[in-house]
């Protein structure tokens, strides 16, 4: 008999679920959350695996991983579509989601996730390194103008290498408000340094990387953007459609329709946020700083109609979906649209 086993994934432990075809529980059991202790778990039962279902989430993708080399067949599920249907339950508990996991793999009713590859997860946990560091570096230096601004002092409109000697240059004469803003200067500068080791890092790897250098032929795309395109899709062939690039990533308007009633309101955010800023990044700068291109202008066109917000979420839209397709055909982004061939249709 085929069982539908539903896996809590939680930071020590782990909550199972097993159900038959019929929808009775077999058994349910709380184990580590290790692969070793899992898998022990799925060989001692006797009947036939039909799937295995875990939430998706950071231990989900490493579990999901060692199960799927452990030639069972498991399965990520969206986390906003889980949440959505384990919330009609009035109690909430490990045991309980456990069992609704297993009988939404039963019914069918969930939307599988792609589970990205080792290097892509690596890649963005530099990414991640990197953004933190940096808004380390920003909390600290509104720290200084902060501390600074109670006694009048302020610092303006600085460049990023002379924020020290200005900082230094308004508390000379002031031992006690030097002694406040040294350690964090000196803070700072470790993080800075820490910052640019990570900058260079992430160039060379996009220099290196055929698909980085192709995506980065697009104006508005740098390295930081074209890595986050690249980690955060993995692997453009599990697309039916670069249009489907937009919904995925959450930069499309919700619509709530019911009866007389149809509401659009703003875009979903749903999926990868951090992707989501990248392009969303890409496009303010194409908007402003970019090379024209045919892009631009229709960016420019919707922002007279629509106004410039949404033409740069438009824009950041329509990156992903041009990006996707550059990436699947290995050609390099074109500044004007490509013209008809008017004489091979004569």
């Amino acid at each position: 008999m085929n069982l539908f086993i539903g896996l809590d994934v939680s930071l020590a432990s782990t909550a199972i679920c097993v159900l038959n075809s019929h929808g009775k529980v077999v058994k349910e059991e709380t184990v580590a959350s290790e692969p070793e202790a899992l898998v022990a778990f799925l060989r001692s039962l006797c009947s036939d695996i039909a799937v295995i279902g875990l939430e998706a989430g950071p231990l989900s993708q490493w579990l999901h991983r060692h199960l799927t080399e452990a030639q069972f067949e498991a399965v990520l599920m969206e986390t906003r579509q889980v949440k959505g249907a384990l919330k009609a339950m009035p109690i909430k508990t490990d045991r309980r989601d456990a069992l609704g996991i297993a009988r939404l793999l039963q019914m069918g009713w969930f939307r599988p996730v792609h589970c990205k590859s080792v290097s892509a997860q690596e890649m963005r946990a530099v990414l991640t390194a990197r953004k933190s560091i940096q808004q380390a570096c920003i909390n600290l230096e509104l720290s200084v103008r902060g501390v600074l601004r109670n006694f009048g002092l302020k610092i303006g409109k600085v460049l990023r290498g002379n924020f020290d000697f200005r900082v230094r240059e308004l508390t000379d004469g002031n031992s006690m408000l030097m002694a406040a803003a040294d350690p964090i200067l000196k803070a700072r500068t470790a993080l800075r340094n820490e910052l640019a080791a990570l900058e260079k890092l992430t160039r060379d790897h996009a220099k290196s990387d055929p698909v980085c250098r192709l995506m980065m032929t697009m104006p508005g795309v740098g390295a930081v953007v074209a890595l986050t395109v690249k980690s955060a899709i993995d692997d453009p062939g599990r697309f039916r459609s670069s249009k489907d690039v937009g919904p995925w990533v959450g930069l499309t308007p919700r619509r709530d329709q019911s009866g007389e009633r149809d509401i659009t309101g703003q875009i979903t955010r749903a999926g990868d946020q951090i992707l989501r800023t990248a392009l969303y990044q890409a496009a303010t700068i194409m908007l402003h700083r970019g090379r024209p291109s045919w892009l631009t202008a229709w960016a420019l066109r919707v922002a007279q109609r629509r106004g410039k917000k949404r033409a740069t979420v438009g824009l950041a839209r329509r990156i992903g979906v041009v990006l996707h397709r550059m990436w699947r055909d290995g050609t390099e982004f074109r500044f004007t649209k490509q013209p008809i061939d008017t004489a091979g249709m004569a």
